[in-house]
């Protein structure tokens, strides 16, 4: 049951992600990139503060060092999303940003040699086919924004590993408060630092920023981390990877995009990838089974 609720927690991180590209395009034609990165973390800390500061008093020294840790990661990747995205295309992007999928594994490899899972490994591989199909515009060689974006998924996979690690011992809301308040200062520091304290408020933009602020970024993390803690760091990056599919369904639902072949069978991958890592095929291994006997 626990594994379920982490599992349901993370689709509907994906779901809400996947909402965001369209608050995302609304929130770009008012605010710099780096206005609505400081703007939805600021958000995030202040919702985060106002429910839960009576939990503050259990806040120890670990969870403040492990929440700093993950909130670096989360900025960092973030940025470097951002300004890669300045350099190449938006369908490359979000592709080279959900290689974090197949790095996941191997992270957790490296630093504990644990050992990595055919099934989970074949899942993350899929998914990452799948987000090509579905994303992918091809265009010759590789730019400077590519290689920043490859950074990203780098960032977004130790983000995922890193929470996994620390969940298992701290206060997930806590994790999530100090990481949110982390990537907030880190956002505001860069926001003076690049002279960017001026805007114009309105409605639309308010609207998107506080929709990314409140949804992409309080719940969808409150919720990443909670659910971490119920289920493996690869089968997380897996599950979220979905979010390059929401973000199609809300295309077509609310952009009117024209769904195509490319789109259905991207889409079908990533089921597909789902299926394989959740299950691990269980009748392939009864058929073993009796080749055996």
């Amino acid at each position: 049951m626990q594994k379920f609720m982490g599992e349901l927690a993370l689709t509907i991180t994906a779901i809400i992600w996947g909402s965001g590209f369209v608050a995302s395009a609304i929130s770009l034609e008012h605010f710099t990139p780096y206005q609505i990165l400081a703007g939805r973390f600021i958000i995030g800390t202040i919702i985060l503060s106002v429910i839960f500061h009576k939990r503050l008093k259990n806040i120890n020294k670990a969870t403040i060092i492990q929440g700093a840790i993950i909130g670096i990661f989360l900025y960092l990747a973030f940025a470097l999303q951002t300004v890669g995205l300045q350099y190449t295309t938006p369908s490359k992007n979000a592709f080279l940003t959900a290689v974090n999928v197949v790095i996941v594994p191997f992270i957790a490899f490296v630093m504990y040699k644990r050992k990595v899972d055919r099934y989970e490994l074949t899942g993350a591989i899929l998914a990452i086919v799948g987000v090509g199909i579905l994303s992918l515009k091809l265009s010759a060689g590789i730019n400077i924004g590519d290689l920043l974006t490859l950074g990203c998924a780098v960032g977004f996979a130790f983000h995922i590993f890193y929470t996994a690690k620390y969940v298992k011992n701290s206060d997930p809301v806590l994790l999530t408060l100090v990481q949110m308040m982390t990537a907030a200062i880190i956002g505001m520091i860069v926001v003076l630092f690049k002279g960017e304290t001026s805007f114009v408020i309105e409605k639309e933009g308010m609207y998107s920023l506080l929709y990314l602020g409140i949804f992409s970024t309080t719940i969808a993390y409150l919720l990443q981390t909670v659910a971490q803690k119920m289920i493996t760091e690869t089968k997380a990056a897996i599950i979220l990877s979905t979010e390059a599919f929401w973000g199609m369904v809300f295309s077509i639902a609310i952009l009117d995009e024209t769904m195509t072949i490319k789109m259905v069978v991207g889409a079908i991958l990533i089921l597909c990838a789902i299926l394989i890592s959740e299950t691990k095929l269980p009748f392939i291994k009864k058929k073993k089974l009796k080749e055996i006997t």
